[in-house]
Parts: C-alpha cells; structure tokens; sequence
C-alpha cells in the first residue's frame, strides 16, 4: 500500500465531523507535508472531507447517488449568496425540506422538525423556535440576528444564514438547484452498472492459467494486474495464437496500455468508447486499482433501462419536445407541432440551434425505435428558407441506410403547406454485442 493511498484509508475511518489538517496527517503517519495535502485533496474530489471557511478541512459522510438531489447547508448559503452568521460546525449536513415561515410562531410549530430549513425574515422568535427544534433558519432581506441566536445556533450546529434575496427568490433558486441534483442523478454511472467482483490474471502468470480460466468462466477476455495489483493490460483469445506456448508468460502477449475508466464515468461515456475503439471489456479501476470490469452487455442494459424509465426531472430536450407529437412509419418516424416562443432566437427569428436539436432527436428516435443504441458520428444540415414564427412544422425522419455498426438518416422539416425548410443527414454508428 503506497503512502497516499494509507492516508485516504486513514481519512475514511476518522470520526466524521472532526477536523482534519496537513500537519496532523504528516505527524500522525510520519508523511511529509506535501503528499498530506494531496492525499486531503483527493479525499475532498471523493467527497469524504469539505474544507468550511472559517472552520477548516472536516470529516463528512460521503453523498450517496441515490440521495444527489439532498441539498447540504453550505451548498444552499453558495446558491442564495448567504452569509453564515452562526453553527458553521453543521453546513455538511443535509436538509430534508425547506419551509417558508408565512405565518405565526404559534401555526409554525407543527411544521417545524429536525432537518428542515426555514426562510423566514426578521423574527427572533421564529429563528429560536427552529434551533430548538433542531431546524437550520435561512433569514430573507439581508437581516442578521441577536448573539444570543448566534450562541443557540453554535451549541446546536445548525446553520443560520442570512441572504439579501427575497423569499420567493430564494425558493426559486433551491427549486432549480434541486430540479438540477435529480436530472443528474438520472444518469447511470458506471460503478452502478460494473461488476465489482472482476476475473483477473497477473503479468507473471502462465497462458496455461489463461486457458484454463476460460474453460472455467467461459469467458475469453481478463484484465491483467501486475504485482502491486495495477492494471497493466488485457489478455483475449486474440493475443494468443497456436504458436504461443503453455509455459510463456501472459506479460509478453498480452495488449499493454488498456483503456480504462473510473466508476463516476458516465455509462454513455463508456459506451462511446467501446463503440469508436471496437473494446467489449474495460477494466474500471480507482488509485489505478482494479475495482470492476465493464462489458458491451452491461452497457446495453442499462442503456435500455434508462430509455424506459420514467425521470422525474425534466431537460431542456424535455421542455422543447413536449409541444410536438409522435408518428412512426416503417422507416422513421415524423414530429409535428408549433413553433413556439421558446424557440426564438434573440433577434426574432427561429433559432438555427433549436430547430437542429429537432431534427437531431427526430433522427436518433427513428433509430432507437428500431432498438439500437446509437451515437451520431456527422451531422449535416441544409438550410433551405426562414421558417415563419408560429407556424406549424412537421420534422420527417427516414433511415435510409443501416448496416451492421453503421447507419444513415435524412431528416427534413416541412411547414404545413408542404414547403421544405431545412433538410439534413445524420451518421451513427451502432453498439451490438458481438
């Protein structure tokens, strides 16, 4: 075990919510300084420490992908520009909702519970009431409060935040850094897709050991670790020939250099890869280590699952799409709706970048609904006339040539009169398994 990575194994057994510095970590391991501070910064790019203003570098409790879109104190005093005016010591922790403080102390109470947020103004009686209650307050109007609320907010570690916004602004902004966290947690990574417990080989081992982990897994294709458990390389049937002998060693022929990702990559980034460098195995590893393998199957699948699932968020493809409706054919598929203000560009006009994302989703709908996956590799639009501001378009989508990693699609925009607007191509190539 290298230096850097007993200081990260040590940052993840501290106690989380105590102080963590360069010079304790060097003094503690007998580490110099510098290989502390980057170890720390790594911990901080895991999410394990948060440095606070104020504070320092601090011990918190990695954010599970599955609870993104709770938002955490300090990250709503940087969306409303909030000054931190008391219990620093619990910006880490994680709010469950917020409330607006619109009415009296008294109807207040039953709404008030253990971590929640209150946006309120200036009321002393309503910040002490959330603090005793174990609620953090978000003061509106730029108003501060009393040192007694103060000392009540540092005893108990609730935040207290002042912000300049007004109430309505500030609800605005957490709603869309809220609506920002679920559109992200809908994308599948790819340490929720791996297989964590991977069949490996090291440089030093015989093709023997190949042949006959094949013949027991039934697979033909293994990551392959040096010594110190790092990924070197990858071995397959193709790196074998008849002439290579039993005895020889994997290191010799196996391909050297692999590619490989980390599990916060995106399944599509990994996809992509596979795709354009024709892989069917990446080695996924963290510090260099091998934690998990990724294959053309598990990419597949979870590609087709999250084209199924229903998101709760919505993206801006989401917002523009929604005012066209969806017509398939045997050989594409035709969208036809209303060119809405959305749509416009700055001096009026329909925006060129608008109407291209259009006929791009027209394109690679016709594609997914003949079940492939797909990335685009060209597209190229023609512009033939101005479309009229609020008219009605219909945005015609035909494949014309697939074959067995490739396909082609022309894509046309037509008004209602029949006149042709724009006219386009794409090229994509297909992910299969082979």
């Amino acid at each position: 075990m290298t230096k850097h990575e007993e200081i990260l194994k040590y940052i993840e057994n501290y106690e989380v919510g105590c102080k963590i510095s360069v010079r304790m970590i060097a003094n503690k391991l007998n580490v110099s300084e510098g290989t502390a501070y980057r170890a720390i910064k790594d911990a901080e790019s895991n999410g394990i420490v948060s440095t606070i203003p104020r504070v320092g570098t601090v011990r918190i409790v990695k954010i599970d992908k599955k609870s993104a879109e709770a938002l955490t104190y300090k990250e709503v005093a940087n969306i409303v520009g909030g000054t931190i005016l008391g219990g620093r010591e619990g910006l880490s922790k994680h709010l469950n909702k917020f409330i607006i403080g619109a009415m009296t102390v008294d109807a207040m109470k039953k709404y008030i519970s253990p971590g929640n947020l209150l946006i309120v103004g200036n009321r002393e009686e309503a910040f002490k009431l959330a603090l005793e209650n174990g609620c953090a307050v978000l003061i509106t109007g730029g108003f501060g409060c009393s040192n007694n609320i103060k000392g009540l907010a540092n005893t108990k570690k609730l935040p207290i935040i002042s912000s300049s916004y007004d109430t309505f602004t500030i609800a605005t902004m957490i709603n869309k850094a809220i609506s920002e966290r679920l559109i992200k947690k809908d994308i599948i990574l790819v340490g929720d897709i791996m297989n964590p417990d991977p069949v490996y080989l090291y440089s030093a081992d015989t093709i023997k050991a190949y042949r006959e982990l094949t013949v027991k897994t039934k697979y033909d294709k293994f990551p392959v670790l040096d010594d110190r458990n790092r990924v070197v390389g990858i071995i397959s049937s193709k790196d074998i020939g008849e002439s290579v002998k039993d005895h020889e060693q994997i290191g010799k022929v196996m391909t050297k250099n692999p590619v490989t990702v980390g599990k916060n990559t995106s399944a599509a980034y990994a996809s992509h890869i596979m795709v354009w460098d024709g892989l069917e195995l990446i080695p996924v590893v963290e510090n260099k280590r091998l934690v998990g393998v990724i294959g053309r199957t598990d990419i597949m699948k979870a590609l087709e699952s999250m084209s199924k699932q229903t998101h709760l968020s919505k993206t801006f493809d989401d917002m523009i799409i929604k005012s066209f409706q969806c017509g398939y054919f045997d050989d594409g598929i035709i969208l036809k709706g209303k060119i809405v203000p959305e749509m416009y560009s700055s001096t009026g006009s329909v925006s060129s970048s608008i109407l291209m994302m259009l006929m791009s989703i027209a394109c690679t709908s016709a594609l997914k609904h003949k079940n492939h996956n797909i990335f685009p590799d060209s597209f190229v639009v023609y512009s033939i006339k101005p479309i009229p501001l609020e008219s009605e378009i219909s945005i015609k989508a035909t494949v014309i040539g697939s074959g067995k990693n490739f396909a082609k699609v022309d894509a046309d925009i037509y008004g209602s009169d029949g006149s042709l607007y724009l006219k386009g191509m794409m090229s994509v190539k297909i992910m299969k398994c082979k």
